[in-house]
């Protein structure tokens, strides 16, 4: 079919985060086979652990028990894996182009007060838009404070309320990627939080960046255009199937309403190899330049943002209240 090419300008990112911000795959990898080793197992071939990516722990889990056939159980293998992450996570490092990615797309919060100082009769085109942004990932909290705490400041980006994680008690259990849940209740987050006056943003307005087939499917099923990103093994590992990856139809996640998936070559997904020099013209989005940052409206932004995450950092280590 002729890919679809009159897309409206993208105006919220939605970010997975293992293996598409972080570099945490080969990790995950070394922590998995160093078990199987200790069991004479063989190591965790891309051929199951592309079943594996973007999935919910407890779907994961099953999925490579069901492989493994450990001689211990699920119990016991989760205790021995999360002590050896543990140990190689807090040392976990960015994607190559995702702190330049992250703080261009936050740059455009400009537009703001560039859109509120022009006067309506003396645009000729249509204003710059500010592009949002929220966090979508598979990870519960405690597994994202292990892999993200040495990296407050790229993640201050995400502001508290549009960070949804894995155990979010919003997405009902089972419900989790390769379904859409967690993609529309991100948009919803942003939505939610939205100045007065600004315009709710819709599925087709949004770009979800993902590196996992489950997540290619969860964004394209919830309406919205899709970068995919994927390690390089696992890019290996679906050789000659691309265009089904970007459609939504490898059938990984079984059977499922077809009209919740895309066609192939139908334009609404790209694969790209890295995020270094992302074009932002594609997608209509255009960045201010750096020199920006020292204009006072951005740096009173900044300064909320600030406040926003050390506000955060405080809830979090506050004590319980007393049952």
């Amino acid at each position: 079919m002729a890919p679809r090419t009159d897309f409206p300008p993208v105006r919220a990112c939605l970010f997975d985060m293992d293996g598409l911000l972080l570099d945490t795959e080969d990790l995950y990898s070394l922590c998995c086979n160093l078990v199987l080793e200790k069991y004479q197992k063989p190591k965790l071939p891309w051929s199951i652990k592309a079943k594996l990516q973007g999935r919910p722990g407890p779907a994961a889990n099953k999925l490579f028990h069901d492989w493994a056939q450990l001689p211990i159980t699920e119990e016991e293998y989760s205790k021995e894996y999360y002590a050896l992450q543990a140990q190689h996570f807090p040392g976990t490092q960015p994607l190559p182009g995702i702190e330049k990615l992250l703080n261009d797309l936050g740059r455009t919060r400009y537009w703001d007060a560039q859109n509120t100082k022009q006067q309506p009769d003396a645009q000729s085109e249509s204003p710059k838009q500010r592009v949002h942004i929220a966090l979508a990932t598979s990870s519960h909290e405690s597994n994202f404070r292990l892999k993200t705490a040495h990296l407050e400041e790229l993640f201050s980006v995400f502001e508290t309320q549009r960070r949804v994680l894995g155990d979010d008690k919003r997405i009902p259990p089972g419900r989790g990627k390769p379904l859409p849940d967690i993609y529309l209740l991100a948009l919803q987050t942003i939505n939610e939080s939205l100045a007065a006056g600004e315009a709710p943003i819709k599925p087709e307005e949004c770009l979800v960046f993902e590196d996992s087939v489950p997540g290619v499917e969860a964004g394209r099923r919830a309406g919205m255009r899709v970068i995919w990103c994927p390690h390089p093994m696992l890019k290996k590992e679906y050789a000659g199937r691309e265009a089904e990856v970007l459609a939504a139809r490898t059938g990984e996640a079984g059977q499922v309403d077809l009209h919740q998936l895309g066609e192939v070559d139908d334009g609404w997904a790209e694969y790209l190899a890295t995020l270094v020099d992302f074009p932002y013209d594609r997608y209509g989005i255009t960045v201010p330049p750096v020199s920006v940052d020292e204009e006072e409206y951005m740096k009173e932004t900044a300064r909320v943002d600030d406040n926003e995450v050390i506000q955060a950092v405080d809830n979090a280590a506050a004590p319980a209240p007393a049952a």
